[in-house]
């Protein structure tokens, strides 16, 4: 009798001449390994990968396995999700969203320098204090009230009483590095968003808005085209600052930080210090979430050289989804629907016959809870304690609960965010997708870097192909 050693006459390669054959990047690889369609084992160094040929071959010759949904695997130092939080280039997103402006978080996002972080002790990259046109440090009146770290930076980002922005920016001097950080938006591109949304239909959602304003901002600014790493970053900065400068005013904004903006044109009641920290907390943790589908969808415009403007209009489309940021508007429904304590156990019973889902609860990822949702929730909590909206959203808490629902996610925090603050119909998406168009941008950085187009494949199931 004849043994053969079927391990010494198997022919192994490795990942990369695997990958090259199957034409899937390495990580893709590894996917099909952990479905089972591919065997490993490890070389003799117990550090490489290696993979039968001739299973290779054989994959290669009839393609994705049939039954399985189509793949795409992409390669991204953006962000990771770990159990029930998303991680921004390794760091923890709860821990940024206590402590973070939301414009320090979207420049980590972009660059992924520690001195973003380090400059402000992570809490803001503050420029230096303006300096007037006689080259003196401007001076603070005494009898000025106090200025926080984030409006004290903001102040030199956005025009103010001392000067527009052209203003600023030659006082920066020629240099560019104050001006680089600058989140201006150009006031030309603002007044023509404005005036676009004047056709629009009585009274528009926000997340309507917000994609007249991008497209108009993207036909006015001459240097969109420009890709680099550095110009895609001040384009950014240019486009929060016009997506939410070209949102009508509902008050005058109580700073110049883009949270301070944005309320002022999301709620027409004064924000407390503690209800604004909780809207730059939100925004932080919404700023990016890996591939979401909209995030997804902007990384193939961008791959296909799609300028930024172009890149977040393909992620507002898809984030208006109802399966997406579109949940957003059906949570603050709901909890308007509820309006009172008394009235959770009906709305979701309500629900439960007609067999509706309810908004707000469960994640396709973090299945265990969302812990972004959770400090949310305690900051809204801890902001405006013993209100009436919070005590609300708390009795659709525990009527889930009762239910055996899922856990509640960051749509749910953030309606209840917006109700009791008192934030017009929409503003969820609104904040959703300023927050997230950082996140886009970073995705976009990264397709504009790598040079390839992302192409899909689909697996054919019509009728018969004939012919050659």
């Amino acid at each position: 009798m004849i043994f053969v050693n079927m391990e010494a006459a198997m022919e192994w390669i490795d990942a990369a001449t695997a990958a090259e054959r199957l034409g899937v990047k390495p990580a893709t690889l590894y996917a099909y390994v952990s479905r089972g369609v591919l065997t490993r084992r490890h070389g003799d160094d117990g550090r490489r990968s290696l993979f039968d040929a001739a299973e290779v071959e054989r994959l290669a010759r009839r393609g994705r396995p049939r039954g399985q949904p189509p793949e795409l695997v992409i390669e991204s130092a953006v962000t990771a999700l770990g159990p029930d939080r998303p991680h921004y280039r390794g760091r923890d997103a709860l821990a940024l969203a206590r402590t973070t402006p939301f414009e320090t978080a979207a420049e980590w996002l972009w660059t992924g320098d520690p001195a973003v972080l380090a400059a402000g002790g992570e809490n803001d990259a503050i420029p230096p204090a303006p300096v007037a046109r006689d080259g003196a440090q401007r001076e603070e009146s005494d009898t000025s009230p106090p200025e926080s770290r984030a409006d004290a930076g903001a102040r030199l980002r956005a025009p103010g009483p001392d000067g527009d922005a052209a203003d600023q920016l030659r006082a920066a001097g020629p240099d560019g590095g104050v001006a680089d950080r600058l989140w201006v938006a150009d006031p030309d591109g603002v007044r023509a968003a404005v005036a676009a949304q004047r056709g629009l239909p009585a009274d528009p959602l926000p997340i309507d808005r917000l994609q007249v304003i991008t497209t108009v901002l993207g036909a006015s600014d001459s240097l969109r085209h420009q890709l680099d790493p550095a110009s895609v970053a001040a384009t950014g900065r240019r486009l929060v600052a016009g997506l939410v400068g070209a949102l009508p005013p509902l008050r005058e904004p109580a700073g110049e930080s883009i949270p301070a903006r944005l309320w002022s044109r999301l709620c027409p009641h004064p924000a407390t210090p503690a209800l604004l920290d909780t809207l730059r907390a939100a925004l932080v943790l919404l700023a990016d979430h890996e591939l979401a589908p909209s995030t997804l969808a902007a990384r193939v415009a961008a791959s296909a050289r799609a300028d930024p403007y172009a890149v977040v209009l393909t992620g507002l489309g898809v984030l208006a989804g109802p399966l997406h940021g579109g949940a957003l508007y059906a949570a603050e429904r709901l909890l308007a629907e509820v309006g009172t304590p008394g009235a959770a156990a009906r709305v979701l019973a309500d629900r439960a016959r007609r067999g509706e889902r309810v908004p707000g609860f469960g994640h396709s990822v973090y299945k265990n809870g969302d812990a972004r949702g959770g400090l949310l929730l305690d900051l809204v909590r801890q902001a405006v304690p013993g209100h009436d909206r919070t005590a609300a959203a708390s009795a659709v808490l525990a009527e889930a609960r009762r239910r055996r629902l899922p856990e509640p996610n960051i749509d749910f925090a953030l309606a209840a965010l917006t109700s009791v603050t008192g934030m017009v119909p929409g503003a969820g998406e609104a904040i959703f997708a300023v927050a997230r168009t950082a996140g886009w941008l970073a995705h976009a950085m990264e397709e504009y870097a790598g040079g390839t187009l992302l192409r899909l494949r689909a697996s054919y199931t019509g009728p018969p192909v004939t012919g050659p």
